[in-house]
């Protein structure tokens, strides 16, 4: 590798190479022509040679473009070659994320040993029930043994808890090898507080904007070309260098960019440029609380062009009608006509006043986009890990409310994923866990604490609420699956071959395009009674009493389902059933 560092403003720039203890010094030159703009290079490299940078005379400070920190993320960098792996999935086609399910995971929580070789070793098992994406949650190197990983401070590397940049191939290869893609989650918005020496080599933050981080990644002020390109080379590299299908960016509502063409813009017309390259599909999902379809839009169009974007409305809706629960942002939700009009039109508030928000919020979804192009789900590890315990719906549904919400999200015409677990009803919590040195360790946690004050917790919980220190070792070993996706028990394997029997039908519903065009609609025959209406129609009895609903084509049922002399199907309490839309009175088995 050629010792090679972004810094425009200073005056001298030295690669420390080797033992820091006795370490060479190399002098660096600027770089010229097409490889200037604040470049400035130095020595080759050889793989797994240590090394870091001074500036100025400080330093050192570990590459801002590091692969690898062995000695953590305040210490030296190392060399990776990327080249040297030799990757088995030749025949991998790539997949298409419009439609895939997604199934969300934290490395370090998936498997006892919380590494991407044993994760790896799962991967055969969710293929088999119908997962087509596996999304892992941050790698990039951060502070400690384990955290969320959002506040990753070296963002070209993989974490060396998880296996360092080599696991992450090897997984990659193993997915593809199980015919699974793999979506990693990245932060473009912000660094972790701890190791973060970005400034210390030039303007890659600027105060022209603020976030709830402090300063915003500088896109848009004198020198932005090097955060762009940092952000962009990132993402390609990715795609290139770890043959990664996906990547989910994280919160891009604080890339705070005024410049005329969009930072996410350049990047999906980039990422669309390497995807005919290397001939394999190649998506962007982004993360985004603006319900504005601009994020979807071509850039050609004026949009950003991202592959899909997530959609929180329709957890939200979903959650507060199957809880019951109405504290902090869910004051918007809970009503059938809620979770109806995010099935037909995707956003709750799409230019409507937000009494949670208090004021006007989104704007109406085109109706020409395709409904894939929104990632919806029941769980995922914002919607668990940030309540004040960290725990699943899991917890307080009955077993037939749990096969609802996955119905919900699987039949829905959306992009659906899963959260870890979900598939067969985790009860395990997910918490929020961190493992900083003071004194950001103290501040973390005081500041978890008061956070929980208020939102309706107690009223919620019923009392007092506890909330686990994400400093204590036992918050993070709490949050781990334990025996991943193996878990036994008649709820858990009835859950699991409900899931089954749901990825099957999504292909037969999926190949209806007014669906995926126009939405699904949601009503109630009766109170609790709920039905989502689309190519495979679901109808759940959430109520005390049996119900009965329209007869049709049995496809799956979750439950004993009977059919009345009338023809009509009669449900028992905390039991549905999968229609199609005519045909016979053909039976599923139940559980």
């Amino acid at each position: 590798m050629l010792a090679r560092v972004w810094a425009p403003e200073a005056e001298s720039v030295v690669c420390v190479v080797g033992d820091q203890a006795e370490p060479s010094r190399e002098p660096m030159r600027r770089a010229h022509g097409a490889d200037g703009n604040g470049w400035w290079t130095g020595p080759e490299l050889p793989h797994g040679t240590d090394y870091a940078y001074e500036v100025d005379g400080e330093g050192p400070w570990p590459d801002p473009r590091s692969a690898q920190q062995p000695h953590g993320v305040h210490g030296a960098s190392r060399v990776f070659d990327s080249g040297l792996h030799r990757w088995a999935d030749g025949t991998w086609a790539g997949v298409d994320a419009l439609g895939a399910v997604f199934y969300e995971l934290h490395v370090g929580a998936f498997t006892p040993q919380g590494t991407l070789d044993a994760a790896a070793a799962q991967l055969p098992a969710l293929r088999s029930i119908g997962v087509d994406v596996v999304e892992l949650m941050p790698l990039a190197p951060f502070p400690g043994r384990h955290g969320w990983g959002y506040d990753g401070v070296s963002l070209y590397g993989v974490h060396e808890a998880y296996g360092g940049p080599a696991a992450l191939q090897r997984f990659v290869d193993a997915a593809h090898q199980a015919g699974l893609g793999v979506c990693l989650d990245v932060v473009y918005n912000h660094l972790g507080p701890d190791g973060n020496y970005l400034s210390k080599f030039g303007p890659y933050f600027t105060d022209a904007h603020d976030t709830p981080w402090g300063w915003a990644v500088n896109l848009d002020q004198p020198h932005a070309d090097g955060m762009r390109r940092f952000i962009c080379d990132n993402a390609l590299r990715w795609f290139r260098d770890f043959h990664i299908d996906c990547l989910r960016l994280d919160a891009v509502h604080e890339l705070k960019d005024d410049s005329e063409r969009h930072v996410l813009a350049q990047l999906s017309d980039e990422t669309s440029e390497l995807s005919r390259s290397i001939g394999r599909p190649l998506s962007l999902v982004a993360e985004s609380d603006l319900n504005d379809d601009i994020m979807v839009t071509p850039t050609a169009d004026g949009g950003y062009g991202m592959t899909a974007q997530w959609n929180d409305d329709v957890h939200h809706a979903l959650h507060a009608y199957l809880t019951g629960e109405r504290h902090g942002y869910y004051t918007d939700f809970g009503s059938v006509e809620a979770l109806d009009k995010v099935y037909r039109d995707v956003f709750w508030h799409n230019g409507t006043f937000s009494p949670f928000r208090g004021k006007v919020w989104g704007r109406p979804v085109g109706p020409d986009i395709d409904r894939r192009r929104f990632v919806v789900c029941a769980s995922n590890h914002d919607q668990v890990g940030n309540r004040a315990i960290g725990d699943r719906p899991s917890t307080t549904l009955s077993p037939g409310a749990q096969a609802t919400s996955l119905a919900f999200i699987l039949l829905s015409p959306f992009t659906p994923m899963l959260f870890m677990g979900e598939e067969y009803g985790e009860t395990r919590p997910f918490m929020f866990f961190t493992e900083h040195d003071e004194p950001l360790g103290s501040a973390v946690s005081e500041g978890r604490m008061s956070e929980f004050g208020g939102h309706g917790w107690e009223e919620l919980y019923g009392g007092v609420v506890h909330v686990p220190d994400p400093q204590d070792r036992t918050t993070f070993l709490r949050s781990k699956l334990g025996d991943g996706v193996a878990a036994e028990g008649t709820i858990h394997d009835a859950l699991r071959e409900w899931v089954r029997q749901l990825m099957a039908l999504r292909h037969e519903a999926q190949a209806r395009d007014a669906w995926v065009k126009h939405g699904a609609r949601i009503s109630e025959l009766a109170p609790r009674v709920v039905t989502m209406h689309g190519p495979l129609t679901v109808h759940a009895n959430l109520s005390d009493a049996p119900a009965s609903v329209p007869n049709g084509d049995v496809a799956a049922q979750f439950g004993e389902v009977i059919v009345e002399e009338s023809g009509a199907l009669r449900l028992p309490p905390d039991s549905l059933v999968v229609v199609r839309a005519s045909g016979t009175r053909a039976r599923a088995p139940g559980y």
